[in-house]
């Protein structure tokens, strides 16, 4: 399969192989902000979708690099394992990536009029309602699938990965809370802190229960229209579903409305999924240990974006610690874990 390393190469040419069907115009422009990817909505001439939407690598070698493994993830989602969940996604046309992970090509469908969310701003308690019971789709499907443990590097942790990783987590703390510093309360640093030293539990956490997860299911990579779709599976992995549900309520909704509606919303996820013997309360304090997922991200996203800082990536990721650090106190999640 040919990947296009850069919007350049998205030529009728290539597309027309890529698509298998004679493309005889094209016409680019750049959409989104994504962090460790680039996305363009593309105008064909041809007999299918009037437009598509394409995602490429972003950034240098070395920072490419870091995230191949999120690159071969976001592909490999697409084109394998989509067609297992139920959760709402673009169709993709194509996929591919490179051997080295430094370059791919995703051609997906234009969900457009829909809208992506905005993270800094929040979204309403029937936003985050639609938006579990979609997640739910994705939980469901596979939940505790022994298949899961053979998806190689998607789904390997074990213990000296998650140590490794929480080793990482504990400098990018460092990193973060010296990059704003002046913006985060004392107690958002020690919680912060506190989600460093717990990372690696906090991976092994609840071994029996897992799914396939997106891993970074929050505002900004969900488009909101009639129905609720998700995009942006570079964090794919397996593990507990509760880091998701966890994740996205504890970085999406305002603190005040999460505290007001967080048990209806968890509980209308948990209707959705469907699980025998999986009850209400369990549940619930796998949201509660969940939690740190939110940190976790954050941090990490913050340190190893590709794409250049801006006032709206840092509002950004300033909003999902605050939010995400006030859950976490909220709910005693490290008890949780």
């Amino acid at each position: 399969m040919i990947v296009a390393a850069e919007v350049d190469d998205l030529t009728p040419g290539w597309l027309s192989g890529a698509l298998g069907r004679e493309v005889r115009a094209v016409e680019a422009e750049r959409v989104g902000t994504g962090q460790i990817g680039a996305s363009y909505r593309l105008h064909l001439t041809w007999d299918g979708p009037p437009t598509l939407v394409a995602k490429l690598a972003a950034g240098d070698d070395e920072a490419r690099a870091r995230v191949a493994d999120g690159y071969r993830a976001e592909v490999r989602f697409y084109t394998e394992l989509a067609s297992t969940v139920r959760v709402r996604t673009p169709h993709c046309w194509y996929g591919a990536v490179a051997d080295d992970g430094l370059t791919f090509t995703l051609l997906l469908d234009d969900l457009a009029p829909a809208v992506p969310g905005v993270q800094a701003e929040g979204c309403t308690v029937a936003e985050a309602t639609a938006a579990v019971e979609n997640l739910a789709g994705l939980h469901a499907p596979r939940w505790c699938d022994p298949t899961l443990k053979e998806l190689g590097s998607i789904s390997t942790f074990d213990a000296d990965a998650a140590t490794f990783l929480g080793e990482v987590m504990q400098q990018g703390v460092i990193q973060f809370v010296e990059r704003y510093a002046g913006q985060l309360d004392r107690v958002d640093v020690a919680t912060l802190r506190t989600s460093g030293d717990a990372t690696a539990t906090f991976i092994a956490a609840r071994p029996e229960r897992f799914a396939l997860l997106h891993g970074d299911y929050r505002l900004d990579n969900l488009m909101f229209g009639e129905e609720v779709h998700v995009v942006d599976w570079q964090t794919l992995t397996v593990g507990l579903p509760g880091r998701d549900l966890g994740y996205f309520l504890g970085t999406s909704l305002k603190t005040t409305d999460r505290r007001n509606h967080e048990e209806a919303v968890v509980a209308a996820y948990h209707q959705a999924l469907g699980i025998a013997g999986y009850d209400l309360a369990t549940c619930w304090d796998d949201y509660r240990a969940g939690m740190f997922q939110g940190p976790m991200i954050t941090v990490l996203g913050a340190i190893f974006a590709t794409a250049e800082r801006s006032d709206r990536a840092d509002g950004m990721f300033l909003a999902m610690a605050r939010r995400s650090c006030a859950a976490i106190r909220d709910l005693d999640a490290l008890a949780a874990l």
